[in-house]
Parts: structure tokens; sequence; C-alpha cells
């Protein structure tokens, strides 16, 4: 099973075995239905939705055959999952953007390492010669190819850093001559 992170129980609500789940997954459209099914916690425990609605920022769901709080409450503060063999998407997951090659006007500049959400959009974290921070939206990323592993960006001045290593070295050399002077 190939299974994908999509939030966290963060608590339940009422008395009928509903909780809340906090996520930011992208795809909630085609995950919180009527008879998907959720994997709970490092066991993976197979839950189906058995309702879901939207309660400000939470999505709130009762699973199949739990109607107490108290067959819910183990789970507080768990993980949930899903199987993505298991869900139609359709788009790109950030799962399948790690590791792939970045180029900027046809020269590589590094693979993604990771992805940071910082709450409108996520941001592909890029590490070759420098450490990169790219804005993951339709200005600065032209195309992602999933089966070639490359994503073309825009390459604007100021986007990739490629003195990073240079700045971080003066600053730490201004730092040590000002510390041991002072």
């Amino acid at each position: 099973m190939n299974y994908i992170y999509i939030g966290d129980i963060v608590n339940t609500h009422g008395i009928k075995g509903e909780v809340k789940i906090l996520s930011h997954f992208k795809y909630k459209s085609n995950v919180f239905i009527k008879g998907t099914s959720l994997y709970i916690g490092s066991d993976k425990v197979k839950l189906i939705i058995s309702s879901y609605r939207h309660h400000k920022v939470f999505d709130m769901v009762t699973f199949v055959g739990i109607n107490d709080i108290n067959d819910v409450l183990k789970y507080k503060g768990e993980p949930v999952y899903i199987d993505k063999n298991e869900v139609h998407i359709d788009g790109v997951l950030n799962e399948d953007l790690i590791d792939m090659s970045v180029y900027g006007n046809d020269s590589f500049i590094g693979h993604v390492t990771d992805i940071l959400n910082n709450g409108l959009y996520d941001i592909l974290v890029v590490d070759g010669n420098s450490r990169s921070l790219i804005p993951n939206i339709d200005e600065f990323v032209l195309n992602i190819d999933v089966e070639g592993k490359r994503i073309d960006i825009n390459m604007m001045e100021g986007l990739v850093n490629e003195n990073w290593y240079i700045d971080n070295i003066s600053t730490y050399v201004w730092w040590s001559i000002f510390w041991v002077n002072n």
C-alpha cells in the first residue's frame, strides 16, 4: 500500500463519535467522501467515512460502526492517511515532487528535498549548489513532468540564491570577528 499523510485528528466533537481532522491536503474533495477509507495512526487502522462536513478550519468526520465518543478518543492526536491506490486524484501530489530535478532556463538548479506550506501555497525546498525556496505557483513553476521527474521554473533575479554559502560564511566570519573584538 502507498500511504499518503493528509492530516491529524486533533479532537473529538460531541458524544456520537465525530472527530475533527486538521488537514492542509489540497485534494480534500476527492478524499472526504462517504465510503472512502482512511488509515489512522502508526498502525494504519482502516476506518470508513460515514459522514463528512466542513466546520471552520476542520474536516468533521464520522466513521462506519462508530457511534460513541469513547470509541474515537484513542485516535485523538493520531495522523490520518489515505491509500494512494484507492483514491482518484487529478493532479500532482506533493509526495511526487520530492527528489525531482529542478531546472531554470535549461540549467540544473538542484533537487526538491522538502515541501513547506505557508498557508497560501506550497514552497519547494530545492538543494543544489545552494538552498532555494521556490513558490509552487504558476508564476514560478512552468512545467512539472512527473514521468521525467523534472520541474522547469521561471528564472527571476533573486529567486535562486547562488551566493548562499558565501553569504552565510561572510556572516559567520563577521560575527566571529565582532565577538572576539568585543
